[in-house]
């Protein structure tokens, strides 16, 4: 079984991608080696996804290619600019502070030892207990 392990500027490092409900809740993950793009991951987590009103995402997954999937399914894209991008995109920045969500579920996933140590170095090994099923996020957003 391959290694999730690549090299970048800061040496061996792995990423994970995930995706979370409107309640924070762990639905999907990726792990990849550290110097794969962001953005190479996004349409295979979120294809077989339900569509969803809102996909909030940080810069790293500002691609016209990622607007264009998430457009075609009904979702707006809340996903800061790019600073070299040379044609802007709309942004809502009051949208995007619930990016927060996210960084909070790192923040849980991190609670487990071997997480947030990074010992496991094979996928299957340093994946987290399993996820909860999505919910329906009803109620008002």
């Amino acid at each position: 079984m391959a290694q999730a392990i690549g090299r970048s500027r800061g040496g061996r490092t792995r990423k994970i991608h995930a995706v979370v409900d409107c309640l924070g809740r762990l639905i999907a993950f990726e792990i990849t080696p550290g110097q794969l793009g962001d953005v190479r991951v996004a349409g295979s987590l979120l294809a077989p996804m339900p569509a969803a009103r809102l996909c909030i995402a940080d810069t790293a997954y500002d691609s016209n290619g990622l607007r264009q999937f998430l457009s075609e399914r009904g979702i707006q894209p809340v996903i800061p600019n790019n600073p070299t991008r040379k044609r802007f995109h709309p942004f809502d920045a009051d949208i995007y502070k619930r990016r927060n969500l996210i960084e909070r579920m790192f923040c849980r996933l991190k609670d487990w030892r071997r997480i947030a140590t990074r010992y496991d170095k094979l996928p299957p090994t340093s994946l987290p207990p399993s996820p909860s099923p999505p919910s329906s996020c009803g109620g008002p957003d």
